[in-house]
């Protein structure tokens, strides 16, 4: 593993720098599932309308295919196995989470005089020690885990599967019978259940409110907004409801279209136009299994839990004007671990001295034309095991047999076989060789240096 040494002198950008950044991040939601990437039955004319004034990434990764791991890894840009968090998610349940000695986006901006908030679905340990405002932000709104997740013991669930989550959506009124999801403001709860109906809708009024509380004191800000939808079970304000529960996930999507565009429209009309970054990407990719409650990867092979494309690979739009090109596309190969390398660089803000991680800083790839910093990418499976990895346009994939102790190995060329479909491993023997000892040596290197989660029984 290159491990990166970002010193200060080393990430000024030559233009001017950005000031405030937003970072929003949706739960669940496929790389089909917006107009500009190719969904022909879902609506999406403000996400549409940021990539024509911006930049699509169509080769851009998370670094699991589910949540809890996904997140940590953009908040820090490390592989989640290097800060203990590549074991799956995280349950009410769980002892343990995000350690606050790790040095996140929010530590980094709030150190530089930034107002940072995090509104939305946090998922990294529920504790107090371990939420945002443990974590370097000023201030948190949402909920600690998944939306179907139950607190304190996460019992007492209704049906999980696609005939239960249509029985949930045919009445809306079940957010509130059928489940004990609480809604955290900082450290205390203030509302349980959740009224999931119109949760989105509330996440947005927050964080206009602190947008304009921040450009009232003057002050840059960061903004995380990791919204809790399309996450299963899918629910709409009564106004935006279709009862046809096949519409589900479409409605759901295109109602966070609608929110997210209040965002743009409230930068775009204000002067934060000139100095703000927005970027919108998802967690991981659909949740197959919940059929029209779950959204598309197409034409990606699978979807979340795995580690074929549809599981780690996004939608992801970078918006800024005047920095990022717009109505233009890149498919060079970045991840989430870039973010905090390339953010720092981009705000021209300094990370601490010898600070390291797993991603690079590509600012010249997302504001120009360079190539991508990152040749290659680790894949985990959902429980945090060495599964493959990407080396340019090769990538390769050691899959565990059913009622055999050697795995299958996949090897694809994505340039041609993007929907992974033809397995080249028997053609390609030295490639595999290379390969696999490539990914162990880099998984060796991330497990000899690996970091503690915060847990109860250390602390």
């Amino acid at each position: 593993m290159r491990l990166l040494l970002f010193l200060s002198s080393a990430l000024l950008c030559t233009a001017a720098p950005l000031k405030n950044v937003i970072i929003i991040f949706t739960d669940d939601q496929g790389y089909n599932d917006l107009g500009c990437f190719g969904s022909d039955t879902i609506k999406t004319p403000h996400l549409d309308q940021m990539a024509q004034e911006g930049r699509k990434f169509t080769s851009f990764y998370v670094a699991a295919p589910v949540c809890s791991p996904s997140r940590a890894a953009l908040l820090t840009g490390c592989y989640p196995k290097r800060i203990g968090l590549e074991k799956g998610v995280l349950f009410p349940t769980s002892n343990y989470g995000l350690n606050p000695k790790e040095y996140t986006l929010a530590d980094h901006f709030s150190s530089h005089g930034y107002l940072t908030a995090c509104i939305g679905k946090w998922h990294l340990g529920h504790l107090p020690e371990v939420l945002p405002t443990a974590n370097g932000f000023h201030s948190y709104y949402g909920i600690p885990y998944s939306n179907d997740m139950n607190h304190p013991d996460n019992k007492g669930k209704p049906q999980m599967d696609p005939k239960g989550m249509d029985q949930l959506w045919s009445n809306l009124n079940s957010t509130l019978t059928k489940w004990k999801t609480p809604l955290l403001e900082n450290e205390k709860i203030i509302e349980l259940p959740v009224d999931q109906r119109t949760i989105t809708r509330r996440y947005t009024d927050r964080a206009l409110d602190f947008i304009q509380k921040s450009t009232a004191s003057k002050k840059p800000f960061f903004l995380y907004l990791p919204h809790s939808m399309p996450h299963i079970p899918l629910y709409l304000p009564e106004d935006a409801w279709d009862p046809n529960p096949k519409n589900a996930y479409r409605n759901v999507i295109q109602h966070l279209d609608q929110q997210i565009g209040r965002i743009l429209t409230q930068v775009r009309n204000s002067e934060l136009a000139k100095n703000t970054l927005i970027i919108f990407t998802s967690d991981n990719g659909p949740w197959l299994t919940f059929k029209h409650h779950g959204g598309s990867a197409k034409p990606l092979r699978n979807g979340k839990t795995t580690n074929f494309e549809g599981g780690q690979r996004v939608p992801c739009i970078m918006w800024a004007p005047g920095t990022i090109p717009a109505n233009t596309t890149s498919q060079e190969m970045l991840s989430t671990l870039e973010l905090l390398p390339t953010l720092a660089s981009l705000t021209q803000t300094h990370l601490p001295k010898n600070h390291s991680c797993d991603g690079y800083n590509a600012t010249q790839t997302i504001t120009g034309t360079e190539p991508s910093p990152r040749t290659e990418f680790l894949y985990y499976a959902t429980h945090g095991k060495l599964t493959g990895i990407r080396q340019n346009n090769w990538k390769l994939l050691q899959l565990n047999k059913k009622n055999s102790q050697t795995p299958e190995i996949h090897l694809f060329n994505l340039a041609d076989d993007l929907s992974e479909t033809t397995n080249l491993a028997k053609q390609n023997p030295r490639k595999v060789e290379t390969l696999i000892k490539r990914m162990t040596t880099l998984d060796a290197e991330i497990t000899a240096q690996q970091r503690p989660a915060w847990s109860t029984q250390e602390n």
